[in-house]
């Protein structure tokens, strides 16, 4: 039997333009086209090759809707494949950190869940807590665990999506420690946002926490208060505050 070909992936990945494109996909949204090519710094004719060749390896997926055409992540598979690869990118590499950095730091969506220094303190407290332990497909929820997402209306039943690994953790690449990933770490984020505790600014990765939704997060996982987090406009002021019993499960 052949071995799969990593070498193929490895030279599809590596290209600086297709690399750039398939960070700004890791931001959860779908692009066009357009939007891709300004992003990665090319051609539009450019992006559209980059595009053919990352849709022939199953790398992104495409959807059409009326004359537009929207990219996006094929799968989770392939977003832990690059978190993996930005986090080993993050260890060998001389940083040159920009203005936007301490944003991506503090708060940023990483495919399809919350990563950055608030979503490493939430790892960390489960673990302070026992909640969380590891076994033999990542890790596992405790019954205490299960009842204090259950507050957010996240119980076992919904966030289970098929074959997906329920719960594990993911290197966080500027924290170097854990952050929560899995199907569990993507219902938390969306959670986040559905209460708009948080909002992500268009077309980045970044996530901007209301005052009183980042004090929810923290009161609800028992996270001190530490360096705040980059701010939105006003519009955190419609965020709900947390309340076991006013939070909406569905």
């Amino acid at each position: 039997m052949t071995e799969p070909n990593i070498a193929r992936i490895a030279a599809i990945i590596g290209d600086r333009g297709r690399a750039q494109i398939l960070s700004a996909l890791m931001s959860g949204r779908a692009w066009t086209a357009t939007e891709l090519a300004d992003a990665a710094g090319v051609s539009r004719p450019t992006a559209s090759s980059h595009l053919d060749k990352l849709r022939q390896a199953k790398l992104i997926g495409m959807e059409s809707q009326g004359r537009h055409r929207y990219f996006c992540i094929a799968n989770a598979d392939v977003a832990q494949l690059l978190e993996t690869m930005m986090n080993a990118a993050s260890r060998i590499e001389t940083p040159q950190f920009g203005p936007r950095d301490p944003e991506l730091r503090r708060a940023r969506r990483c495919y399809d869940h919350l990563a950055g220094e608030l979503s490493v303190s939430i790892h960390a407290s489960l673990e302070r807590q026992h909640l969380l332990h590891p076994t033999h497909e990542g890790l596992a929820l405790s019954d205490a665990g299960w009842a204090l997402f259950g507050k957010l209306g996240l119980t076992r039943a919904a966030v289970t999506h098929g074959r997906r690994v329920l719960c594990r953790s993911c290197m966080d690449w500027s924290e170097r420690r854990h952050h929560l990933a899995g199907a569990l770490g993507a219902a938390l984020l969306h959670r986040i946002l559905e209460l708009r505790w948080a909002r992500q600014e268009a077309h980045s990765r970044v996530l901007h926490f209301s005052v009183a939704g980042e004090r929810s997060l923290r009161q609800l996982f028992d996270v001190p208060s530490g360096a705040t987090l980059p701010r939105g406009p006003a519009n955190g002021a419609d965020a709900q505050r947390f309340d076991a019993s006013a939070v909406r499960h569905g």
